[in-house]
């Protein structure tokens, strides 16, 4: 602005930052919107939904038995005559609790050893990126099996295990945006400063890597919940009376032929939940892409 127009008080114009840009990209990316609603109506569905209900995930009726969707039971019911709505609502909250926890268990793992790997370079960075090859050439299931196995079926040790061996995309993708951000001007300035390398991590490098790492993070949980759909499809998993999405479609598979609405609707929960996790992850993927200018 030129200084005759600042003199007669010209209003400013308004900076804008990466973050508001990328919010004004992501508006107009239809499907991440989709995807974003559909995500939160799913949410309200499986945590609140279950307060409205008159049953309870665990309630039996033998003598009802498995009945097809009706004024009393909107989704039917199973062989043990379970309302099959409150038992999707609870199978939602236990499948997204996996997906999450499972998740925040490997961005801690993974963000922190590819920060530390990126940061330190040279043969550390090369030693710790060989340890990572070497898992990734373990079959991921059947190790997350196995620790099932020999450690028990247990809730919370699902999302650990799980979390254990997801981590290690993450490390990558870290490590990759450390190793061009320690050259930056203002990593060099703080080094120079004399700040212990914690905080160069933590306050410095971390936040300017928060798109990739965000972006991944809504990639890894559709990752996360079907591997639980599948070990809970196994057996491995959520164990009765409890359920999760991938319980009650493995229950729904097994009668499918005689009472089709047992695998229809938590497929369409799970199906549903999966397409909007990955939409949103890639219209935040193309909102926080610094190559997209600023608009």
């Amino acid at each position: 602005m030129s200084a005759e127009a600042l003199a007669i008080g010209a209003p400013a114009e308004k900076g804008s930052s990466l973050w508001l840009d990328a919010w004004r990209r992501l508006r107009r990316n239809r499907l991440a919107l989709f995807g974003a609603v559909v995500l939160v109506a799913v949410v309200v569905f499986s945590v609140a939904g279950p307060w409205f209900c008159t049953y309870s995930f665990d309630e039996q009726d033998t003598a009802l038995g498995a009945s097809p969707p009706s004024a009393a039971h909107w989704f039917g019911t199973d062989v043990l005559g379970r309302d099959l709505l409150v038992r999707s609502m609870h199978g939602g909250r236990v499948s997204l609790l996996v997906g999450i926890a499972a998740t925040s268990v490997s961005l801690l793992i993974g963000v922190l050893y590819g920060a530390i790997a990126g940061f330190l370079g040279g043969r550390a960075d090369a030693l710790m990126m060989r340890f990572v090859d070497m898992l990734y050439a373990l079959p991921f299931t059947i190790f997350v099996i196995i620790l099932m196995v020999f450690f028990g079926r247990s809730f919370i040790l699902m999302f650990l295990a799980i979390g254990a061996v997801e981590w290690l995309t993450m490390a990558r993708i870290v490590r990759g945006e450390v190793l061009g951000l320690r050259r930056r001007e203002f990593v060099e300035a703080a080094t120079v400063m004399g700040l212990p390398s914690r905080r160069i991590i933590l306050r410095h490098i971390l936040p300017n890597a928060l798109g990739p790492i965000i972006v991944y993070a809504t990639l890894t949980v559709p990752q996360v919940m079907l591997m639980e759909a599948f070990l809970s499809f196994l057996g491995l998993g959520i164990q009765a009376p409890r359920s999760s999405w991938g319980l009650l479609i493995h229950e729904g598979v097994q009668t499918m032929e005689e009472y089709p609405w047992l695998l229809l609707f938590p497929s369409i929960a799970l199906s549903l939940t999966l397409f909007s996790l990955n939409f949103l992850g890639d219209g935040l993927r193309d909102a926080l892409d610094p190559r997209g200018g600023r608009d």
